[in-house]
């Protein structure tokens, strides 16, 4: 029970921390919509009313920086505007799969034509079910009102804080807190290390097992696309990665508590039905001509650990808690945590506010024209739905920018591997598990990152560069294998194995 015990609050703390740094980008998004694109802003962003309606959707989806949990928020101000059932579900689950920061990742860890294969068959997935849920269940769209216009100027931006404190504070977080009450379902239903061995190619149930484990599960896009890229390296099922990607990454229990919530019993399990039949149905499709040839199976992997609880009985207390949490949560997810939990907290006080006055009272109040004072030729009033398509603009070009800084130059990423390496082999040779465990992954990710930087810089990644990078991590997974084992000799042989791939690598990527 202590495992499980301290394994459940890793987990979630883990989860809620990754997942902070997107709801807050979610929650900007919906205060867009909700206060400068407005009602018929959104509707004409989404093209509602039209036959391009789940397209857009789902090209929006892709180019917005926001998981599953950072989608609820958005979905929410999506049917307050009156958009249809159909568009608002295409958004939810194409918004979570694919942002320009996990494509790249995704494109330099397996075949290109495997990232398109997937993007492809998620279109065709929430075009069909989305087509489907507006042609059974017509006229299920909210007709609320759009408030009233605030006025340019401080005011606007005031009412874009309210409009994110009183989200945070209202009925989103409670879906959150469904949705990572997953994260916890599969630390108490999985133990430590059950799935390595169950996603391989020779398992016929395999995307059927990871339906199971991926519709509770809680994944950001960069997550799930580092898992999708160690099963194609590793040779696990095809189509178990696809179901992991849609279901994994798109979806999470608060968002499906959300659409029983806002559509009811029949339509969403007819919704959800649909939607498993087609994404299992594809995923077994697309397993065999997708399946990578000449790669041997490994037969186990560590890349679905993060579902199942992290400790084994009597292994788990506070303190190894604590010292896990340190080593994997990152300073700017606990900043935007802590933003987060601000809001929050602003929400509630304007909620107690409210009972002698509401802020939005003193926002919505028509400017009085007699203050106007001469304006110079520079001082320019910008409409607010020209705001906020600037604002959703600059949303995606920043997350395209973020590219170059999250994948930096590569004699950049070289300095940090050097360094990561010597802590690598120094822990190998003393024997030091802990230590070469909590630096390995590190390892392993910064060299995916080489390939990603290479390509974003230079356009492609030629087949003998990528093929250096993949001898090197498959040498440090052997080399974390052969410590978890104590096998000292295979530890002295995948300590001259790393250091020569390595090297290999250098003069690959340098010449």
């Amino acid at each position: 029970m202590d495992a499980i015990f301290w394994g459940g609050i890793q987990r979630l703390i883990e989860a809620l921390t990754e997942a902070s740094p997107t709801i807050l980008v979610g929650l900007v998004i919906a205060a867009i919509f909700h206060r400068l694109t407005g009602r018929e802003g959104t509707r004409r962003l989404f093209g509602e009313g039209t036959r391009w309606a789940l397209p857009r959707a789902w090209a929006i989806g892709m180019l917005l920086p926001v998981c599953s949990l950072g989608a609820i928020p958005i979905v929410r101000q999506m049917r307050r505007d009156g958009i249809s059932g159909g568009t608002i579900l295409a958004f939810a689950l194409t918004a979570p799969l694919f942002n320009p920061l996990s494509v790249l990742y995704g494109l330099s860890l397996s075949e290109p034509v495997v990232i398109l294969s997937f993007a492809m068959a998620s279109l065709l997935v929430v075009t069909v079910v989305g087509l489907a849920f507006d042609r059974l269940f017509p006229g299920v769209a909210e007709t609320d009102d759009s408030p009233p216009a605030v006025s340019y100027g401080l005011k606007r931006m005031a009412a874009m804080f309210v409009s994110m404190a009183r989200e945070a504070a209202g009925p989103t977080t409670g879906y959150i807190l469904i949705g990572l009450l997953g994260v916890v379902l599969l630390n108490v239903l999985l133990p430590a290390g059950s799935l390595m061995s169950r996603m391989e190619q020779d398992n016929p149930y395999a995307a059927l097992e990871m339906t199971a484990v991926a519709i509770p599960a809680y994944a950001t896009p960069m997550i799930a696309m580092g898992q999708l890229g160690s099963m194609f390296q590793h040779g696990n099922s095809v189509s178990a990665a696809f179901v992991l990607l849609t279901l994994g990454a798109g979806a999470n229990l608060g968002l499906l508590a959300w659409i029983l919530r806002s559509y009811g019993l029949k339509r969403a399990g007819i919704w959800f039905v649909g939607l498993l039949a087609m994404v299992v149905g594809l995923a077994y499709a697309m397993d065999d001509p997708l399946t990578p040839k000449g790669i041997e199976p490994a037969g186990h992997t560590h890349a679905f650990d993060i579902y199942c609880c992290p400790y084994h009985p009597g292994s788990a207390d506070l303190q190894m808690v604590s010292r896990k949490l340190s080593e994997e949560v990152m300073p700017h997810e606990v900043k935007a945590l802590g933003v987060f939990v601000g809001l929050g907290l602003a929400g509630l006080a304007l909620g107690r506010l409210d009972r002698r006055w509401r802020i939005e009272t003193w926002l919505e109040r028509p400017a009085d024209p007699s203050a106007d004072r001469p304006r110079s030729k520079y001082d320019l009033i910008v409409p607010a739905p020209v705001l906020g398509g600037v604002a959703l603009i600059g949303l995606i070009a920043f997350s395209v920018l973020a590219c170059y800084s999250y994948y930096p130059p590569a004699d950049q990423i070289f300095d940090d591997l050097g360094i990561i390496k010597a802590e690598v082999l120094t822990a190998a040779l003393s024997g030091d598990a802990d230590h070469a465990e909590y630096f390995i992954p590190l390892y392993q990710d910064w060299t995916r990152r080489l390939q990603v930087s290479v390509y974003l810089r230079e356009g492609s990644l030629s087949p003998y560069r990528r093929i250096k990078a993949q001898v090197l991590i498959d040498k440090v997974e052997r080399l974390k294998h052969a410590l978890e084992e104590g096998d000292r000799d295979e530890i002295r042989y995948y300590f001259a194995a790393v250091t020569a791939a390595h090297q290999r690598m250098r003069d690959a990527y340098r010449d």
